[in-house]
């Protein structure tokens, strides 16, 4: 009894979401391809292990036969998804292309496309010609596939997928090799290839295919090697004597396996969820997913909590909040306060005489004739008065006679200069010149 299985299947299989969002915004086929066959077959353990924890009953047939070819395609689809991982490596590492468009990123996609999906079903479609019977039903493990021991059946099921891992390995090889050739400008090698990756998620791609690769060529070799050694090979006479029987299903209580036969189904029952927490570990944790992990924590907060998050106060905290009981004093002034700017009190204005006619020398005052309200001004009185002067042939009080002569009586014209500067100190007076005309 294995009671762990089923948890152990369940946890395994829903950490692979940890690392589905950066992969699905990049269109990376063969990751994608990697996560649906874990998650598939996670999920095909765990209930098996539900159903078949303590029986070897047989109850839901199609679920086994379903079940146990994809248990088949996936012994292939790791491999081939790894082999294109690698490949897609060592081309971008590679100087034979300095840049990808859009229609080789397409064609890489299709090409991944058939080797992680289509390829599987072709081998699962294969392996009915060494199925001996329909299933079997192994106690605590649930609906696992047959095979007739052959040498049909070690072409046709054990060396692709050790033909794959090799692949994977030796294009996992030149990928190493060209990037420590680069590894000084490496980073802007792949800026220059318009690729989506970083140096970060070329190295962890490149070192999680070559970790799975090791593990399932390994535990490959390994049960072929078993099966050889437990089972003598049959020859393969004809379609009808391998076939003979087909819908039977084979049942396994505990008592009746050998032990060596038991621990090798344990083990080989942990390759899957080892794979699965190793791929996670690699792609879980890394800055894209940290970085999704809180968008998803704001969006949960945001929608769910229906909480907005509120603006810091000094030092990054919110003043509102309070620790053990202790109200933080608010650092925000709460009152609205506008911008205040004081200026100088202009000094008044001078009172200047408008007309020199009605100004006497007497009313002359250094006051009101004074400069430092501006620059010097210039004053054009009338340039004719009459002058009244007196009659010598007059003996009688006759009036004085009036002569109209040209009369200059202006001070002289200064030319325009730039306003002084203000000062805080005294300013200077200055006063008009008047030039008197004698007749």
């Amino acid at each position: 009894m294995h009671p762990e299985f089923a948890p152990v299947a369940f946890i395994a299989a829903f950490s692979l979401f940890l690392a589905l969002p950066w992969h699905w915004r990049a269109g990376n086929v063969a990751t994608l391809s990697i996560i649906a066959w874990l998650f598939t077959i996670n999920i095909t353990f765990a209930v098996d292990a539900l159903i078949w924890g303590d029986s070897t009953a047989i109850v839901a047939a199609v679920w086994c036969d379903i079940t146990t070819k994809l248990i088949i395609g996936s012994s292939l689809a790791l491999p081939a998804a790894c082999l294109c991982i690698c490949i897609h490596l060592e081309q971008v590492s590679s100087v034979r292309a300095v840049r990808s468009s859009v229609a080789d990123k397409r064609r890489r996609q299709w090409f991944e496309a058939v080797m992680c999906f289509g390829l599987p079903v072709v081998f699962m479609a294969l392996h009915y010609i060494v199925q001996g019977h329909r299933f079997d039903i192994i106690q605590e493990y649930g609906c696992r596939p047959t095979t007739y021991p052959s040498l049909v059946a070690i072409f046709i099921i054990w060396i692709p997928p050790i033909i794959l891992a090799i692949g994977a390995l030796v294009f996992a090889g030149l990928a190493l090799r060209h990037f420590m050739l680069r590894r000084i400008s490496f980073a802007a090698h792949l800026d220059a290839s318009h690729s989506a990756l970083t140096t970060s998620r070329y190295l962890r791609l490149m070192l999680m295919s070559v970790i799975q690769m090791v593990w399932s060529l390994a535990m490959t070799t390994y049960n072929l090697w078993f099966t050889l050694r437990a089972f003598r090979l049959r020859p393969y006479t004809s379609w009808a004597a391998v076939h003979l029987g087909f819908a039977r299903v084979a049942q396994f209580p505990t008592l009746l396996i050998p032990t060596e036969v038991a621990n090798t189904y344990y083990a080989a029952w942990w390759v899957l969820p080892a794979s699965t927490f190793i791929f996670v570990a690699f792609f879980g944790f890394g800055r894209e997913a940290v970085e999704d992990y809180k968008a998803g924590l704001r969006w949960v907060r945001r929608v769910v909590f229906r909480r907005t998050p509120k603006a810091a106060g000094f030092g990054g905290v919110d003043s509102d909040k309070s620790f053990a009981g202790i109200k933080l004093p608010s650092l925000r002034s709460t009152a609205k306060t506008q911008p205040t700017s004081s200026y100088p009190t202009p000094p008044t204005p001078t009172k200047y005489r408008a007309d020199f006619d009605d100004v006497s020398f007497g009313d002359v005052s250094e006051s009101e004739y004074s400069s430092h309200a501006g620059p010097r001004l210039s004053y054009q009185p009338p340039t004719a008065t009459a002058i009244a002067y007196p009659n010598p042939d007059a003996d009688d009080g006759s009036e004085p006679s009036t002569t109209s002569t040209d009369l200059t009586f202006a001070p002289p014209r200064a030319a325009p200069r730039p306003p002084a500067p203000r000062t805080l100190g005294p300013r200077p007076v200055t006063y008009p010149s008047f030039e008197a005309a004698t007749p």
